[in-house]
C-alpha cells in the first residue's frame, strides 16, 4: 500500500484520491483553507483518508500530488518533498494566473518553473490533460480492451517508474512524453489537452489508446 499525500484537493485531487482508495492506497489530503475544511471530502473517501495541513500531506506521501495554481507555486513546501516523487497536475491559464512572463515566452514550461520551488524533488507531469470526470468514469483494469492512456513527463526515470506503477494501479497506461522540457507538448490547448477524451458534455469520456495519445503529442506546436 503507497500513501499519496495531496497538495490541492480540488477537483482533480479529489478524483485522484478516489481512485487511489479504491486501488488500495491511503490518501493525505490538504488545501489552502486548512484541514477542517476537508471534513466532508474525508467523510466521504472513507477510513483510508485522512486531512492534513500542506506540509503534513507533503511528510507522508510516498507519492506527493501537487494540484494548485500556478499562482500557488510559491506556497508549495519544498523541505518535505526533498528526494520524493511528485506528481504536477497543474495548467497555467493567463486568464486565470495573470501573465507569467516565464511561461509566456518558449524558455520555460509550467513544470520547470514548479521545480524551481521544489528543486530538490522527482517531478512527474501527469493528470493535467483530462478532465475530472473523464479521469473517474474511464479507468480500467490491466488488460482491458478499452484501457486509456495518459501522456507523462520528467527528468528522472526513477520517478517516472514510480508514477507509471502508481498510474496503472488506478486504471491507466502512460505514454512517456520525455522531459519536463517537452513537458508544453501537454499543456492546455495542445492535440493532447482533453481532446482525446472527448468534450466535457460526454460526462463518461471516449476511451484513448497509447497510439492516439502519442499522434496528440506529435502533432503539438508551440
Amino acid at each position: 500500500m503507497t500513501t499519496v499525500g495531496f497538495i490541492g484537493s480540488g477537483s482533480i485531487g479529489s478524483t485522484l484520491a478516489r481512485l487511489a482508495i479504491e486501488a488500495g492506497h491511503q490518501v493525505v489530503l490538504s488545501n489552502s483553507r486548512g484541514p477542517e475544511t476537508l471534513a466532508d471530502t474525508i467523510a466521504e473517501l472513507g477510513p483510508r483518508a485522512s486531512a492534513a495541513t500542506s506540509e503534513e500531506a507533503a511528510a507522508a506521501g510516498d507519492i506527493v500530488v501537487v494540484t494548485v495554481p500556478v499562482t500557488a507555486f510559491p506556497d508549495v513546501p519544498a523541505a518535505p518533498l526533498a528526494g520524493k516523487t511528485v506528481i504536477d497536475t497543474c495548467n497555467y491559464g493567463p486568464d486565470r494566473d495573470g501573465h507569467i512572463p516565464d511561461l509566456d515566452g518558449t524558455s520555460l514550461t509550467s513544470s520547470e518553473l514548479l521545480l524551481r520551488y521544489i528543486p530538490d524533488a522527482g517531478l512527474v507531469k501527469a493528470f493535467n490533460t483530462i478532465y475530472f470526470k473523464h479521469l473517474l468514469s474511464l479507468a480500467r483494469p490491466a488488460g482491458a480492451a478499452d484501457r486509456s492512456y495518459l501522456p507523462i513527463a520528467g527528468d528522472s526515470a526513477p520517478a517516472k517508474a514510480t508514477v507509471t506503477e502508481f498510474i496503472d494501479s488506478i486504471g491507466y497506461g502512460v505514454v512517456d512524453a520525455g522531459p519536463l522540457a517537452d513537458s508544453w507538448r501537454q499543456a492546455t490547448g495542445t492535440p493532447v489537452w482533453g481532446t482525446p477524451y472527448g468534450p466535457p458534455s460526454n460526462e463518461k469520456g471516449e476511451p484513448a489508446g497509447a497510439d492516439a495519445i502519442r499522434a496528440a503529442l506529435a502533432t503539438a506546436t508551440r
